[in-house]
């Protein structure tokens, strides 16, 4: 579950028009925080962001996938973030329509 440093780069660059970008290594992967709000994880050089009730439907309707672990008893934990289309990381307006869904989330989550 690691991500490259090129990925990393490419991430910070790309949300980079979003806010201020900060990121940490954890459990294999990398979180991000923009203005101190946690809203997305690259996880194997994939981006995943946010959700919520709110702005699920819109991640299903690109037929994006949930980002789920195996835990030690065999079963799978899901947590709230889908995969972010790829053309967030070639298309500058694509990563800030999603990336501010995923903002919008987790404010939500922090009222």
């Amino acid at each position: 579950m690691a991500v490259s440093s090129e990925f990393l780069e490419l991430l910070k660059e790309r949300m980079e028009p979003l806010g201020i970008i900060r990121s940490k290594r954890m459990f294999g992967g990398v979180g991000f925080y923009c203005d101190d709000l946690f809203f997305a994880i690259a996880i194997d050089d994939a981006l995943y962001l946010k959700v919520d009730d709110e702005n699920r439907a819109r991640f299903e309707a690109e037929d994006l996938k949930a980002f789920h672990y195996p835990k030690k008893d065999g079963t799978f934990a899901t947590m709230s973030y889908y995969q972010a289309p790829e053309s967030v990381l070639d298309d500058a307006d694509d990563m800030d329509e999603w990336g501010r869904l995923a903002l919008n989330a987790a404010l939500r989550a922090r009222a």
